[in-house]
């Protein structure tokens, strides 16, 4: 320990002055079992006997410090902790300060029993993901059941000029541990060494009968700490209903301060060349276009379908986006290339256009998040064309319509790129077309049904289906469409266990047209069905056609204290026709029922047609997408998909057999039902 060895990505070394340091005598008193310890550990939980993380920043360099001593009691958490992986980003060093085992009262170096191994992490590059991150594998021998492992590490991030964002600003969210674990001692320190002042925002922390506090805001100059300290501490977090409390801590500054910084960075690509100047060819084509709407999409297309997408993850740390005529020449970039020659070209066709910065993964909670450029990872492009806004994903390929024809994506937050911008949010949706319109008919003659689909994708699902069928196997799709309507005809319930190809006899589907303007994907698909009828176990008959796939069951099934639901549904339009060559119940319940909703967030509607061989429903579903349903109005949300969930999702038909004696005992249960 006392001569660090240095290797590309890693040391082996003391802990820096920040840090602070623990001697091996002081470590084993840490080490004492407790009356919550022998709780624990006889409960069958791996204990934590203290954790010690601190996190350090400057305007030069990111820094975390971690010692822990934690049991190994079950054999998984053994299997972990003797092969593990430690990621490492360009120009960032791994320190191993102590690895050690206390065994019986004694505390053993396993230092010397340790193997380091430096691996490139690069297993996504052939897909266009590029990144300088470096894997160390750690390999300690010899550890044993019911040995108490010492790590003790440390990393530090030093910023390169590609880093101009990191020593600009500071972004770091603390989220409180996993609720597996119980510690002894649990301490968290934040070390601000910034010549800015750093904010902290508590979000999500609880009183003790588990209500959400209001959050709690914090400011640290230069040279203070913010600390949690904990003893005995298990989290508490209803992990199934519950957001993790978290801190964010981030520079202090304003969302137009910091949209005021980000825009002469792109100003500066923007104004650097024409696009006459240097994408002429490009220019040729676009001037031989006859309408406007031509032009949009030939350049969404263009960029989306001609422009390799390559994610460098050290660029994304920055946000200097690279120049459009080099990613014109080069024919690929990030997303930040993508939107800027995007924008670049509809500037050139006279279409309103602007650079947003989002963060998918983490858009619910970016409203909670300090101002922080850092909190967002992709770039995408903002259009106002013809009094809508539209947002377009450049790194998505294959889709296609025009603009008002394209798929939608599902966010909410959003940073515009231009002067004295704030956090937005984006407005609900409501489609003007149909995602999908299918119309289902099935005939039955004497004991032979023919069963006809024809449906009619748009927008996403148009996009999703065309990939669909370009990448599956015809078979594959046919068998998929057989076994989803095994479960519509409700043939699970009677014949369970069949094979479908065994059901559904000389099964085809095609594609019927595939419009790109309108971005409309159309498919028929015909079966002939032997022994059409679903039998129940008193040996009545039925046509049944009940498609599960209206009922929204992540609405009905949601339940969440914390996270509203958020809204995200289709439009959708149905025709289900049956017909049979038998006497069918008219007045039967189910068979005539018809719904009408009208909430807030969606209409519904089923309406039938019934005649004395047969059955139509048609039904509408119209919601009112991309929000979060108030807590306070979720409940009479659900309520309306569970009426949906009450055979208002398809039709089903109820056979009067012939004969005398049937037709008396028809009679009969209809009196007295």
């Amino acid at each position: 320990m006392d001569n660090p060895i240095q290797i590309e990505n890693y040391k082996i070394q003391k802990p820096e002055l920040w840090a602070g340091s623990i001697n091996d005598q002081e470590l084993i008193e840490k080490i004492k079992d407790s009356e919550f310890a022998r709780k624990q550990i006889d409960e069958g939980r791996d204990y934590c006997y203290f954790l010690d993380k601190k996190h350090h920043t400057n305007n030069k360099e990111n820094s975390e410090y971690v010692c822990m001593a934690y049991t190994l009691n079950e054999p998984g958490t053994l299997e972990r902790a003797s092969v593990s992986e430690v990621i490492v980003e360009e120009n960032e060093i791994y320190s191993i300060h102590r690895i050690s085992v206390l065994r019986d009262g004694v505390l053993i170096d396993k230092i010397p029993d340790t193997n380091i191994k430096v691996l490139d992490s690069e297993n996504q590059s052939s897909g266009g993901i590029l990144s300088s991150n470096k894997k160390i594998n750690i390999t300690i021998k010899d550890l044993r059941l019911y040995d108490v492992l010492i790590m003790e590490d440390s990393r530090c991030k030093a910023f390169t000029e590609r880093d101009f964002l990191r020593k600009e600003f500071s972004k770091y969210v603390w989220v409180s541990p996993d609720n597996y674990w119980a510690y002894g001692s649990f301490k968290f320190t934040f070390i601000n060494e910034r010549e800015q002042n750093i904010v902290c925002k508590k979000t999500f922390f609880r009183d003790e009968q588990g209500n959400v506090l209001e959050p709690e805001i914090f400011y640290l100059k230069k040279g203070e700490q913010f600390v949690i300290d904990e003893e005995n501490y298990i989290n508490p977090v209803d992990a199934g209903r519950e957001i993790f409390p978290f801190i964010d801590f981030a520079t202090e500054n304003s969302w137009k301060e910091l949209s005021n910084y980000i825009v002469p960075i792109y100003d500066d690509v923007f104004n650097k060349f024409s696009l006459k100047d240097f994408a002429p060819n490009l220019v040729e084509k676009l001037d031989a276009l006859n309408s406007q709407d031509e032009k949009l999409q030939f350049a969404i297309e263009y960029v989306q379908n001609h422009i390799y997408y390559i994610f460098n993850a050290d660029e994304m740390n920055g946000h200097k986006p690279q120049e459009p005529s080099v990613t014109y020449e080069n024919k690929q970039g990030d997303c930040k290339a993508k939107c800027v020659l995007l924008k670049v070209i509809l500037d050139y066709i006279g279409v309103e256009a602007s650079v947003v910065l989002v963060n998918f993964n983490t858009d619910y909670y970016i409203k909670y998040y300090l101002p922080s450029l850092l909190s967002f990872n992709h770039v995408i492009i903002k259009i106002q064309y013809k009094g809508q806004e539209y947002f377009v994903d450049t790194t998505i390929r294959d889709e296609f319509g025009l603009i008002e024809n394209r798929g939608f994506i599902y966010f909410m937050h959003y940073l515009e790129v231009k002067a004295d911008q704030v956090l937005q949010e984006r407005k609900s949706y409501q489609f003007p077309y149909w995602c999908i319109e299918e119309k289902a008919e099935f005939n039955v003659q004497n004991t032979t049904g023919t069963l006809k689909l024809t449906t009619t994708y748009k927008g996403n699902r148009a996009n999703a289906m065309r990939r669909y069928f370009k990448n599956t196997n015809k078979r594959e799709i046919v068998d998929s469409w057989n076994s989803f309507l095994f479960y519509v005809l409700n043939y699970s319930n009677d014949r369970n266990g069949t094979d479908v190809r065994n059901i559904f006899k000389d099964a085809s589907i095609d594609i019927v047209s595939d419009d790109k303007k309108l971005n409309e994907f159309k498919i028929h698909y015909i079966s002939t069905v032997e022994n059409p009828y679903y039998v129940d176990p008193q040996n009545n008959r039925f046509l049944m056609y009940f498609d599960r796939n209206i009922i929204k069951a992540s609405a009905r099934d949601f339940m969440h204290k914390d996270l509203p639901f958020w809204h995200n549904f289709d439009r959708e339009k149905y025709e289900i026709s049956l017909f049979t060559d038998q006497k069918i119940d008219t007045e039967e319940k189910y068979t005539i029922q018809e719904s009408t909703i009208s909430n807030p967030y969606f209409d519904y509607k089923s309406r039938k047609k019934i005649t004395k061989n047969g059955a139509t429903v048609s039904i509408e579903y119209d919601p009112l997408v991309n929000l979060e349903i108030p807590q306070d109005q979720f409940e009479a949300f659900r309520e309306d998909h569970h009426q949906v969930a009450d055979s208002n999702f398809g039709l089903g038909i109820d056979i009067i057999e012939p004969g005398l004696m049937n037709m008396l005992k028809f009679s009969f249960k209809k009196r007295f039902k």
